[in-house]
């Protein structure tokens, strides 16, 4: 064969890639090229290279195929040129399945070694013996049809009028024709579902279950269920296919997504940790706790094991007569103009009832507010007023009062007592005063 229609047939070939190749196909074509070597002591052993080698095979399944095969080839012994053709018959058994498949290959047919002389008929008698063959072939798949294939064949020639030679085959081939992939007995043309074996009354479908609802279609395919609810069941019977149903095994409602709500706090069972008082989500579904029963919940109680007020976050508070004594002590504490010091001993002896008094009325908690003159500027008389509070809370806390229960806030120039035009005034002004906290 020219090299012009070598190349032409491979490139033809390599266009029908897109057309796959599997065992599954029942039928498949192959274009090679061959090597023939001659076997025996008085034969040259050299290489003979051939062109085309076509064959063309039908598989019968189980991992058989059958077909027929033919080879051209020049073919030198010694001094003497040969040209070579074969016509066989095969049987191909395949050993695996995948991208790569190794197969048994026999068969029965013809091999001509003409020398060129005259003689009638495409096959004369003089030049063609019987042939019987056979060998290992390998395939590997490019795609789900083409393959590249290499098959080596002994060939032994009954007659004297030839040679036992080896044949080799290299080159590619195509499957084609009607298959079914999934061996269900519906050609994959007709099946729905050609990669899943199924049933000819659903077009070659699965029905796992038996509920007459395909796998395909079906929501719960392993389990016999019903097809209002796409082939689930309904355990509990809510009207609400177990797939969505969180307690499938319990009568529920929609609004609770398959749950009851036996309490009826809008909590479903499920997350209801209080299934017989009502309770808030948040709570996950149990009532608030009130552990010092003072009225307020202990999520919202700051001091939740001492009974407090709702005003006070649920702490207790001094009362009313107690802070006025206190605020009566602390109107004795004077400051030095722009000073925080603690000093006199008028006013060492009124921090020192004050601490009395708190240590008798252990509930409740007192803030401190520190105020200034109007000497100086804004900014100034507010920080003075802080350092006045907190030399208050440091020399309390220094005479035994609990830390907690202290608190303090600078006002600066507020809420005047007494006019600061006057030296009295401004006197009484630099202060400190007490409310509960």
């Amino acid at each position: 064969m020219k090299p012009l229609g070598v190349l032409i047939l491979f490139l033809t070939l390599y266009v029908n890639q897109l057309f796959a190749q599997t065992q599954e196909n029942l039928w498949t074509f192959g274009a090679n090229a061959s090597f023939i070597n001659l076997q025996g002591d008085n034969n040259e052993k050299g290489i003979n290279f051939g062109l085309p080698a076509i064959s063309l095979s039908r598989y019968l399944g189980g991992g058989i195929s059958i077909g027929g095969q033919t080879s051209i080839a020049d073919v030198d012994n010694f001094s003497t040129s040969y040209s070579y053709r074969s016509l066989d018959g095969f049987l191909k058994i395949n050993f695996a399945q995948g991208k790569f498949i190794p197969s048994l290959i026999g068969g029965y047919g013809f091999s001509q070694f003409a020398d060129g002389l005259e003689r009638e008929g495409f096959f004369p008698s003089t030049e063609t013996s019987r042939t019987v063959f056979g060998g290992l072939t390998f395939s590997i798949y490019l795609t789900n049809r083409l393959a590249i294939n290499l098959q080596s064949t002994y060939r032994s020639m009954n007659e004297n009028d030839g040679f036992d030679h080896l044949q080799h085959n290299l080159g590619i081939s195509l499957g084609f024709g009607s298959n079914d992939s999934d061996k269900d007995g519906i050609s994959d043309k007709k099946d729905k579902c050609p990669s899943v074996p199924g049933l000819k009354k659903y077009q070659g479908c699965p029905d796992t279950d038996g509920d007459g609802i395909i796998d395909k279609d079906d929501k719960c395919p392993e389990v016999k269920g019903l097809e209002k609810f796409d082939g689930c069941l309904d355990s509990d019977n809510d009207g609400i296919p177990d797939p969505e149903d969180q307690c499938p095994n319990k009568k529920g409602t929609n609004e609770m997504n398959g749950c009851p709500d036996t309490d009826g706090d809008s909590v479903p069972d499920n997350n209801d940790k209080c299934l017989d008082e009502v309770g808030p989500i948040e709570n996950d579904g149990c009532p608030w706790t009130d552990s010092d029963g003072d009225g307020v919940i202990d999520k919202d109680d700051l001091c939740k094991d001492e009974k407090g007020t709702k005003e006070n976050n649920g702490c207790p508070v001094l009362s009313n007569e107690i802070v006025k004594t206190l605020n009566e002590f602390g109107s004795r504490i004077n400051f030095p103009a722009n000073s925080f010091q603690i000093i006199g001993r008028k006013t060492i002896e009124n921090l020192i009832n004050i601490k009395n008094l708190l240590e008798e009325n252990i509930d409740g908690n007192l803030l401190i507010e520190g105020y200034a003159s109007s000497d100086g500027d804004e900014q100034y008389n507010t920080q003075l007023s802080i350092n006045r509070a907190e030399a208050v809370r440091d020399y309390l806390i220094k005479l035994g009062v609990a830390p907690e229960r202290l608190d303090i806030k600078g006002y600066g120039e507020e809420n005047p007592l007494e006019d600061n035009e006057s030296q009295e005034g401004r006197a009484i002004n630099r202060r400190v005063q007490f409310k509960s906290n």
